[in-house]
């Protein structure tokens, strides 16, 4: 569940897209302007949840997986000292679910305009457009070709 203390923070929705990346960038940089934290969410699910039948698989190797992709991207996007200021949660369900629930109590829940499913030609993806339209704090959809510029050197 979201954070519930007071503290302000953003939480930030990652997929692995280059849309969610631009949005961790984003709610790093608005987290800085309002003296907040950032919460790196990522929802994973079992691929037998929808139907999809598989052989017998350790539920806990996806989550591992699931959990090493996550700390990965926040460390390629924002680098070690960046990664290091971002808490990262991985959550089980669907991704809209997910981001609802854990956005609960924030200051901004920033995400991606499209995420690694869908189709190409969709100019907002599901998941934002859903989150958009039932999140109960403000929301900013971030597309992947916007590129976040350092405030302290736009000041310069």
């Amino acid at each position: 569940m979201g954070e519930q203390d007071g503290a302000l923070h953003v939480v930030v929705g990652i997929d692995g897209s280059p849309s969610s990346h631009a949005a961790l960038r984003w709610a790093v940089q608005y987290a800085e302007l309002i003296g907040g934290g950032v919460v790196a969410v990522a929802a994973w699910e079992l691929p037998w949840a929808y139907g999809w039948s598989a052989s017998a698989v350790d539920p806990t190797f996806g989550r591992t997986i699931a959990e090493r992709g996550l700390v990965n991207q926040v460390h390629q996007v924002l680098g070690e000292s960046g990664a290091a200021q971002v808490r990262k949660r991985l959550v089980q369900g669907h991704p809209v679910e997910v981001l609802l629930r854990e956005a609960e109590g924030a200051d901004a829940l920033v995400v991606g305009g499209r995420g690694v499913g869908g189709f190409r030609r969709t100019l907002l993806g599901s998941v934002s457009q859903q989150c958009a339209l039932h999140a109960t704090c403000p929301v900013v959809i971030v597309r992947g070709t916007v590129e976040v510029t350092d405030s302290i050197t736009q000041a310069e």
